[in-house]
């Protein structure tokens, strides 16, 4: 399952809300206080979202937007 999320970083707490649009697609928002530097706030990022999900960090990966503030994260379907 492949997630779509906006990341915030250097927010003022660590944090996921939701938005669905028109069509039914949700967007996760996420909020970490770290820097967007050396992979810090994509680590957060992960971190944060395993926990909100119940799923271990492994099972999480970052497949499109790396560097962005718009990411695409995918979920094993193993851990589904």
């Amino acid at each position: 399952m492949d997630i779509k999320l906006r990341v915030t970083p250097n927010a003022s707490a660590n944090k996921i809300t939701t938005e669905t649009d028109e069509q039914g697609t949700t967007t996760y928002r996420v909020y970490v206080t770290v820097p967007p530097e050396d992979g810090k706030a994509n680590a957060a990022v992960i971190k944060l979202l395993a926990k909100y999900l119940g799923v271990a960090k492994s099972s999480l990966t970052i497949i499109r937007g790396e560097t962005g503030r718009d990411k695409i994260i995918r979920l094993d379907s193993d851990t589904e």
